[in-house]
């Protein structure tokens, strides 16, 4: 049975001391629900422009009626064409079978295969295929892949029993689990095929960064599917840590995946300077640049806190 299986800055200079001209105040405490490590790509998004809400519609769902639309319309037109395959099968070994049959085996399978896409397509977005740890997300979606078969193939048997009935004939309600491998090696073709599909939709709806040219005011920190915007107002510093970057505000660091090269540069418009190859500051919190003899110098933020600065860095924290 087949089935179509995103200011100005003046200094004055002394011999030993950089100060500026006005301090601001500190940055708040983080937020609770901003305290979180968070992976995958982000990017520098204005606020105006994305609008805070589309992590929460990223991670809903919403906006996938047009995926869900295709799909639906792609299987149904598969269980025709394989519909006739199984009519010219059949009569071509001499039997007679009538339209509705194969029409009934193949669309089953389409009714069930929709009825449960919403559940699976949230699955796909709470654990994102694409993010580490991989083992685990691997781990998920075997678990998921199983339940998902063996939803498949009895509730399309039962399906099939309910219309041959209703018709006055016999259908085994059971009979597709006696061809469990048979079926279950089509549904992970299925299965695998579908979530690719599903990844390449979201992937393409992720809208690409923003030039940083209209001021942005928000920094995106994708975890998967799901989206967080920390205000550009909170983060005091950047620092690189590996292939992530922390963003400091208040007494927790949030993780985020990227560069600090492309963090510098998104972010060169925003009132960020780099005072070190591994670290960016916001200039409006430095209220003192002490100098070293070796050229190094420590930037004092409004907090008290201090950061190490390299000579290779100066020019850019004097430049107005």
């Amino acid at each position: 049975m087949r089935r179509a299986s995103r200011p100005d800055l003046r200094v004055a200079v002394d011999t030993t001391h950089l100060r500026l001209s006005r301090p601001h105040r500190c940055c708040d405490d983080a937020e609770s629900h901003h305290n979180e490590a968070a992976r995958g790509g982000a990017v520098v998004t204005d606020r105006q422009a994305s609008g805070a809400g589309g992590g929460a519609a990223m991670a809903s769902g919403k906006g996938d009626g047009p995926f869900l639309i295709v799909v639906a319309v792609a299987l149904f037109l598969f269980a025709i064409v394989n519909t006739f395959s199984v009519l010219d099968e059949v009569r071509g070994a001499g039997r007679r079978l009538a339209f509705w049959e194969p029409f009934v085996w193949e669309t089953s399978s389409i009714v069930v295969i929709l009825g449960m896409t919403p559940i699976f397509l949230a699955l796909v977005r709470r654990v994102w295929p694409l993010d580490p740890p991989w083992p685990r997300a691997a781990a998920v979606h075997l678990a998921g892949l199983l339940v998902f078969a063996l939803i498949h193939i009895t509730a399309m048997g039962v399906l099939r029993w309910a219309v041959y009935a209703v018709v006055g004939d016999y259908y085994a309600p059971f009979a597709p689990l006696g061809d469990f491998l048979y079926e279950f090696r089509k549904d992970a073709l299925g299965y695998a095929g579908f979530v690719l599909l599903y990844v390449l939709w979201r992937r393409q709806r992720v809208r690409p960064p923003l030039a940083v040219a209209a001021e942005p005011d928000a920094i995106e920190v994708r975890d998967g599917a799901r989206r967080h915007f920390v205000p550009l107002a909170e983060v005091a510093w950047i620092e690189a840590a590996g292939n992530y970057v922390e963003l400091h505000r208040g007494q927790t660091p949030i993780l985020h995946r990227a560069p600090l090269s492309e963090m510098e540069r998104q972010l060169r418009g925003a009132g960020f300077v780099r005072i070190h190859r591994s670290r960016l500051v916001r200039r409006d919190l430095i209220v003192e640049v002490e100098s070293k003899p070796s050229g190094d110098y420590l930037v004092r933020l409004v907090d008290g806190r201090e950061l190490a600065g390299s000579r290779r860095y100066r020019r850019p924290l004097l430049e107005p």
